[in-house]
């Protein structure tokens, strides 16, 4: 997949998510607060970057607690409707994600079965459904992509 962020790209997300993004050089950067739950997140978007000998997107979420990162981003789907932007990158079969919400929260899912994204959820343990669910999302996106390989 050859994604590439986009002017537009960044407008969507921070419309989602109820901020707005600040260029540096190579970097976006937003801040989301949700005072009333004691939150803070910073988003970091870094399109066409280094990363070791090949050239991709990072998505980097900071908050107090924690780091969390996601190497070779391969898209992103903004859900106005659940106030969530969901960034993916997949590799083989396997996909990973960030979830980043409005109230300045974030998930992770890392190394998901591209299969559980189309699968019956029902069948599914519990602790293995949410990822599924949350990541299915993208699943339009890559069946897009493997038509425009194919």
């Amino acid at each position: 997949m050859k994604f590439k962020f986009t002017d537009k790209d960044f407008e969507e997300i921070g419309k989602v998510l109820g901020t707005k993004f600040a260029k540096r050089e190579n970097q976006y950067r937003a801040v989301l607060l949700n005072t009333d739950l004691g939150r803070k997140l910073t988003i970091e978007i870094y399109p066409d970057l280094n990363i070791g000998e090949k050239k991709g997107n990072l998505v980097s979420i900071f908050t107090p607690n924690s780091h969390v990162q996601l190497h070779f981003c391969d898209g992103f789907v903004a859900s106005d409707i659940l106030g969530e932007v969901t960034f993916f990158g997949a590799h083989a079969d396997r996909l990973s994600g960030i979830v980043v919400e409005k109230q300045a929260a974030c998930s992770t899912f890392t190394n998901v079965d591209a299969k559980l994204l189309s699968g019956d959820f029902e069948t599914l343990a519990p602790e293995v459904m949410l990822s599924g669910i949350a990541l299915s999302l993208a699943e339009p996106l890559l069946n897009k992509d493997k038509e425009q390989d194919g």
